[in-house]
C-alpha cells in the first residue's frame, strides 16, 4: 500500500506559544504548532477508515470531529510543523489497514491428549500431597 497524499484543504496549521523550556523564545515565539484534521470533510479515506482513525486519535478527536495534533517538541515553527504532518501521516496510515479477521481454529487431537496427559500428572501429584499414614 504506498503512502496517501493528504489534500492540504483537509489540514490547517495554526502556531501557539509553546509551554516549557527554552528560555525567552517561550515568551516571546509562537512554535508549537497546532494541527487539524477535517475527519468527516475528508475525501480520500472511506467511511471504515474514518471510524479507525476516530478510534486511534482517541481524545484528540473534537466535538467537531477534527483531529487536533499539537507538536512542541522542536524550538522552530518549521520543525513542529513537520513533526504534527509526520504523526498525523502515521495515524493515517495506521487507520487505512484494514484488521484481519480472526478465523475460528479447534484444537488438535494431540493437543488434547497432551492437556489430559497433563491434567492426570497433576491429580496425581496433588493426590499424594496428603498426609502420611502410619503402617503399624
Amino acid at each position: 500500500m504506498k503512502p496517501l497524499v493528504l489534500p492540504d484543504a483537509d489540514i490547517s496549521i495554526s502556531f501557539v506559544r509553546a509551554t516549557g523550556p527554552g528560555g525567552q523564545n517561550v515568551n516571546k515565539l509562537s512554535t508549537a504548532a497546532q494541527l487539524r484534521f477535517d475527519v468527516a470533510g475528508t475525501t480520500v479515506l472511506d467511511e471504515a477508515s474514518k471510524a479507525r482513525l476516530r478510534v486511534l486519535a482517541g481524545r484528540r478527536v473534537t466535538d467537531e470531529d477534527e483531529l487536533l495534533i499539537i507538536a512542541r517538541n522542536h524550538r522552530t515553527q518549521e520543525g513542529n510543523r513537520r513533526e504534527a504532518l509526520a504523526r498525523l501521516q502515521a495515524l493515517v496510515e495506521a487507520a487505512r489497514i484494514a484488521p484481519v479477521p480472526r478465523r475460528a481454529t479447534r484444537p488438535t487431537r494431540a493437543s488434547k491428549q497432551r492437556r489430559l496427559q497433563t491434567k492426570a500428572h497433576d491429580q496425581r501429584v496433588k493426590q499424594m500431597r496428603g498426609k502420611v499414614r502410619d503402617r503399624d
